[in-house]
């Protein structure tokens, strides 16, 4: 199985306690580290008998570096969307999210094969949307270290609680009693309501401070900023 140190390693050295990263530096100091180090993994063989812990921490790892891994190729930019690739929009989607660009287990795989095929359809956790990062501010805060098979569920329970009570991705007004979130509850909706009965209570499960939710509160989804999630060095 992969060894996740060096993505480790590379997290805790650019990636800051916000979710932002240091492409800048992590291109100018070690441009080629990652790709050499996914590259190394390419031969390796998937163990058909690891559990759901071992293939949650592998797939979210790797989707995550694999995504890092193509923004550092293509830095600098400001954002994954066609006004700064200067194509249509459809089509920089489908070069992003669905291009079969990414070879790991003597397969060819795309971001969004291994977000909805593997992630989604087959491990069956809701939590992984607070957890894979398409490298723009409206996409969960990149965690500052790699995921581990004993650690994952811890992780990603607190990915989505940090997910959850940040007033940029979930807010409440109690003006208009309308509860405001990202757009993830959206596009994911089927997968919340697998476990709770309705957006609201499912956000109200993971909230420190008691609201008002109940499944007739009024949602309204807020603008998702697609700019990259950079830090200035």
């Amino acid at each position: 199985m992969i060894d996740f140190e060096p993505w480790d390693m590379l997290l805790r050295q650019y990636v800051d306690e916000h979710g932002r990263v240091d492409y800048l530096a992590w291109k100018t100091q070690q441009p080629q580290v990652l790709t050499d180090w996914l590259g190394s993994q390419k031969k390796l063989l998937l163990n058909s008998n690891s559990n759901n812990l071992e293939q949650l921490a592998l797939w979210i790892n790797l989707y995550n570096a694999f995504t890092i891994a193509t923004i550092l190729e293509m830095y600098p930019l400001k954002s994954i969307l066609p006004r700064f690739l200067g194509i249509p929009n459809w089509l920089a989607f489908l070069w992003f999210f669905q291009r079969r660009a990414y070879d790991i287990f003597g397969k060819r795989y795309s971001l969004a094969q291994i977000e909805n095929q593997i992630l989604r359809d087959k491990l069956q956790e809701p939590r992984i949307h607070f957890a894979i990062v398409c490298a723009s501010v409206g996409c969960p805060l990149l965690r500052r270290g790699a995921y581990f098979p004993e650690q994952v569920i811890q992780q990603l329970d607190e990915d989505t609680h940090r997910f959850i009570n940040n007033p940029e991705k979930v807010r409440y007004d109690f003006q208009s009693q309308t509860l405001y979130c990202n757009k993830i509850f959206k596009w994911y909706r089927q997968d919340f309501l697998k476990i709770a009965p309705s957006i609201p209570e499912y956000i109200n499960s993971y909230l420190k401070t008691d609201l008002p939710l109940t499944a007739s509160t009024p949602i309204s989804y807020l603008h998702y900023d697609w700019s990259l999630n950079q830090r200035m060095s």
